[in-house]
Formats: C-alpha cells, structure tokens, sequence
C-alpha cells in the first residue's frame, strides 16, 4: 500500500491499530458504517480485508510493527486520521515489554502520525490508568496516574495516556477509555467466565454484591468512531471519556447473565474478600515463576468486589453520541452466538 486514495463519497482513510481483535474488528465496522475506507495494522492478517461484509475494497490490512518506525510511516502513507488500539495486554511479560510496546509503541505512532498530517487521533485506553482498588460509583474520569495503577500493563497505559494528552502533540487527540469491554467472540471476559463455569472454577467475591458497568463491544466501537468524528472540537480535544453502557448491575448478575447464556447450569459460590485476596497475591508470585496465568490475582479480586461504574452523561453530551445496544439485548446476542458456536 502506497499512498492510495479513499474511494468516492468517503470521509477518508482511517488507519486502525490491533484493527485484528473484538474490539477492533467492532471499531472497523463502526468506521465503515460511518463512512471511512479503512487499513487495519498488525502483524498478522486481520481476515477483514476478505470479508464482503466488512465493505470488501474498502478495508485493506497492512502487516507490521507498531514499534517499527519504518513500518508505522509507511501504514500512515494517506491516512488521513488514526484509531490506536494496539497494545500488550494481560499480566504475563517483564516491564520492558509492556513499556516498549505501549508507552514507545504509542509515542511512535502519535510522532508519525503528526508528521503525517492526519486530522485525527484517537487513542483507547483503560478506566485502570486512574482507578485502582477504591470504590467508584458514578465517577467521572481522573486524570492518568501511573503512581497509582498496579500492574505493568495499566502504568503502561496511563503512561501512553499521559503522552497522547500532552497539549503539545499537534494532532488533535481524544482518549476513549472502554468499561469492561464484552461481547460475541470475547475471549477475555466472555470466555474465561464460561470456561470457569464448565470447569467447576467460577466463583464470586463477598456474593458478587458490588455494581458495576460493562459495555457491549458495539457500543465502545462506535462511540471510538464517534469520537474521532468529534476530535477537533476545542470541548472534545485532549480530553479523555470513560465509555460503557450506563446500566450498573450486581457482579453477580452479570456473570450468571453470561453463565445462563452459554446454557450452563449451576450455582455459583462465594468466597470471602481476605482469603480472596491472600490466594491472589500467592498466585501472582507462583505465575511469575511458572509464566502461567494465574487462577486469581488481585486485580480480579478488586473488579470483583469493587463497587466500579461511571457517571455517563459527560461522555454521551460531548460525543453526541448513546450506547445503541442495551445490556439485555447484548446478552440475547451472545447466547444466539453461542448456539450457532
């Protein structure tokens, strides 16, 4: 790809990065409906160029490196806004890892893109680069604070966060932040609740009491792709927005909701929070010895105890913009993909 042009009628070419995931292959179909063509960056095919439902022509892959200078410049080659989503996720890999590729990785793609010219810049994020451990209940979205997050991945985060925000980045830059991010093909939330239930592994914290908020996947694309469209307005830019679908509910409701959705049958216990957290602080130091993900850790200790849901009204005024598919309705899709599965 060199410098090719948008078809006729498009609003441009998008570039999106980790365009191969859940969440990004939700982002391409959101760009598409909103009328961008779209290359989709990773290291590996994304299967979407191929797809005739994902506008066939109109989406292109290009295989690279986000922390390959060369490869970053030569993706941007007439993009004309940017969706950074690539990055290293989970807790597994040693803090040079996660730096390179999340903190570089992004400071990399914002300077090229800048020098690019592209007119837009989204970059998505996590609510972990601010919130740790203490309850939230309709909270707004705190500054990133690298000091306070745990863990390499949400520093990291809060670190490229920092950089994209920065007032003196060229480029008009918003940060979105998805909630707890699930849906058909969700291998992070979705498949590991399920996989626990089959096993007889599932368990809850304190009765699964704490409210909290998720957002269905097609709900986070298109309020990214929303955001894009709104970056260069003086209310939006440099700011960042906490996206889910505004329905807090009971942990427990939403892990039986998904449990009842895979058409699994059984009853879910509880453990206390103290021993909770004593067995994942042991198996955090055991998974940094063995390189195996651990049962619990302590983040999921605190996601599943932890009263965690935003106030969404700041979101939705300044990106114009509501979750379309409720809570409800995006488990009636999932248990639908799960019967054809």
């Amino acid at each position: 790809m060199s410098g090719s042009l948008s078809s006729p009628g498009s609003k441009g070419r998008l570039l999106v990065t980790g365009g191969r995931g859940l969440l990004g292959n939700s982002v391409v179909r959101a760009a598409l409906a909103d009328g961008w063509d779209v290359v989709c960056f990773q290291r590996h095919p994304s299967g979407m160029a191929d797809d005739q439902s994902m506008g066939g022509a109109r989406v292109e892959d290009f295989l690279g490196s986000i922390v390959e200078a060369s490869h970053v410049r030569r993706a941007l080659d007439g993009v004309d806004a940017v969706v950074h989503l690539a990055a290293r996720v989970g807790i597994d890999g040693s803090w040079p890892q996660f730096e390179t590729v999340n903190v570089e990785g992004t400071r990399l793609v914002l300077d090229c893109a800048a020098d690019a010219g592209v007119h837009a810049f989204v970059y998505v994020s996590s609510p972990s680069v601010a919130h740790v451990g203490e309850p939230l209940i309709a909270a707004a979205a705190d500054i990133a604070d690298p000091a306070r997050t745990r863990g390499h991945y949400s520093r990291s985060k809060a670190m490229a966060e920092r950089i994209a925000l920065d007032p003196r980045v060229s480029v008009p830059v918003v940060t979105v932040r998805p909630h707890l991010v699930w849906g058909p093909g969700d291998q992070q939330l979705v498949g590991r609740i399920i996989d626990r239930a089959a096993s007889g592994r599932l368990f809850l914290i304190d009765g699964g009491r704490a409210l909290i908020d998720t957002t269905y996947v097609d709900n986070a694309g298109e309020a990214i792709v929303r955001a894009l469209d709104r970056a260069q307005d003086p209310s939006v830019r440099g700011r960042a927005f906490v996206v889910s679908n505004g329905e807090p509910r009971p942990v427990r409701d939403v892990i039986e909701a998904i449990v009842d959705a895979a058409g699994i049958e059984i009853s879910v216990r509880s453990v206390p929070r103290g021993p909770a957290w004593v067995a994942g602080t042991v198996g955090e130091a055991a998974a940094s010895v063995s390189g195996r993900e651990p049962v619990i850790t302590r983040f999921l200790v605190e996601q599943l105890s932890t009263a965690h849901w935003f106030d969404p009204r700041q979101t939705w005024e300044a990106l114009r913009w509501r979750p379309r598919v409720s809570f409800d309705e995006g488990i009636a899709r999932l248990a639908a993909s799960l019967r054809r599965a």
